[in-house]
């Protein structure tokens, strides 16, 4: 008997059936992975699990009990937890406030800070973490954060743990770690939802798939029964073809187009010179923490430098304000689109329009013919899935909002495009 179970749910959004007659179960001890494409529900699906939003239709049990969760928290007395890919914790609290927060450990009714620090440290304790709970939850790598965030679910007592998207910022190492973590859970009898694009990890991980597309269910299947062309081909809706490889071909045209020298900002990012030629694709590598989304926030004048300069078009100067670099063509798509990127009061059209009209002034809006004609040019060019443009960009899935940021820059047609983890979310 499955421990969680949804069935026939249905949910419309305004000119958009999000989901349509899906029905998803997970038993206790399972790690189920949920696919599909931008757009194919997965987001809505685990927002009506967790109360975000309420269904339209269909019905929700856990352990054979009806349930309707009014709100994540909610939820999470229910036994639902969930743990996204931008962690909600709050970075300036301790680990041990974040693992106990809104639900602290009082005495005399004021809060019994050694015994809070006491039930952190043994949520931690369960996941073979070993940290120092006393401490700032910044001073600690994402990777850890999300570990704590799951220990904050454990300390609930979860039954059913979501995760959204949870490796999207890791390294390697760190989901090899994450994954031990997840094994150790569903071993002591967790039902774990795994939502992510990337295939090689549900391999890796997750004992059952279900594949959603355009708001419906495609099927349930054991990962050892499904290959993984095929499991594409479900999730696209029509076979692949075969792409012969074909080896990349340099297009660099050796004419500087842009270059570094040594470039810093002091207790933030050490100098550092580099040059990136016209049709050139240059890959800043290394571990988290090494420096790649500091140096391009350096360029971008996101971060102002305080030593060396940036030489483009036989000109020096160093960058002080994302103005400055926007002026000379250059554009940004930042890692924390939810922080740095989407606008999510504005719409699609204003989100994608936003750095042409900057360049326009404010005083001189855009036609809407013209505009009409870019937005409709971006959504089919880069597949973005929307029922109106005119819609708030937040109403998109987290996939569809990143092809928006990528297409405000190419509709600008910068000289130089900083790409910060460009594919997060992005199936």
């Amino acid at each position: 008997m499955p421990l969680l179970e949804m069935s026939h749910v249905s949910k419309s959004f305004p000119g958009v059936l999000a989901l349509d007659d899906v029905s998803f179960s997970i038993e206790k001890g399972e790690v189920r992975a949920l696919m599909g494409e931008n757009g194919a529900g997965k987001s809505t699906l685990i927002k009506v699990l967790t109360g975000v939003h309420q269904p339209d239709a269909g019905a929700l049990t856990l352990g054979g009990e009806e349930i309707r969760p009014t709100s994540p928290v909610h939820a999470q007395s229910l036994g639902v937890s969930t743990v996204y890919q931008e962690v909600n914790l709050v970075p300036n609290l301790s680990v041990a406030e974040n693992v106990c927060l809104g639900s602290e450990t009082r005495r005399f009714g004021k809060i019994d800070w050694r015994a809070m620090r006491e039930r952190a440290r043994k949520s931690v304790a369960r996941m073979n973490v070993d940290i120092d709970v006393s401490r700032s939850l910044d001073e600690f790598s994402t990777a850890v954060q999300q570990l704590v965030a799951i220990a904050r679910a454990v300390d609930r007592d979860a039954q059913v743990l979501v995760l959204d998207e949870p490796t999207s910022s890791l390294d390697q190492e760190e989901v090899g770690q994450l994954f031990d973590l997840v094994r150790l859970l569903r071993d002591q009898g967790m039902a774990i939802v795994f939502v992510t694009h990337f295939i090689d990890q549900v391999y890796s991980i997750a004992d059952s798939v279900t594949v959603l597309r355009n708001g419906k269910k495609v099927g349930d299947w054991k990962i050892a029964d499904l290959p993984r062309q095929r499991l594409v081909a479900q999730m696209l809706g029509r076979e692949l073809e075969e792409v012969p490889h074909v080896a990349h071909e340099a297009r660099a045209q050796k004419e500087p187009l842009i270059e570094l020298s040594a470039l810093g900002r002091k207790r933030t990012m050490e100098p550092v010179s580099f040059s990136v030629d016209k049709g050139e694709t240059v890959g800043l590598s290394g571990l988290l923490g090494s420096g790649r989304t500091e140096t391009m926030k350096l360029i971008f004048g996101a971060t102002p430098a305080d030593s060396g300069t940036v030489t483009e078009g036989g000109e020096s100067f160093r960058p002080k304000r994302p103005r400055d670099a926007i002026r000379r063509d250059i554009g940004f798509c930042p890692e924390d689109r939810k922080a740095e990127g989407v606008c999510p009061g504005l719409s699609v059209t204003d989100n994608l329009l936003l750095v042409l009209q900057a360049r326009r002034g404010w005083l001189r809006k855009i036609p809407r013919k013209e505009a009409e004609r870019a937005v409709a040019e971006h959504v089919q060019r880069l597949q973005i899935k929307l029922a109106d443009p005119a819609r708030p960009i937040d109403s998109l899935s987290g996939g569809n909002q990143q092809k928006v940021l990528l297409s405000r820059w190419l509709a600008a047609q910068p000289k130089l495009l900083l790409l910060d983890e460009p594919t997060r979310g992005i199936d």
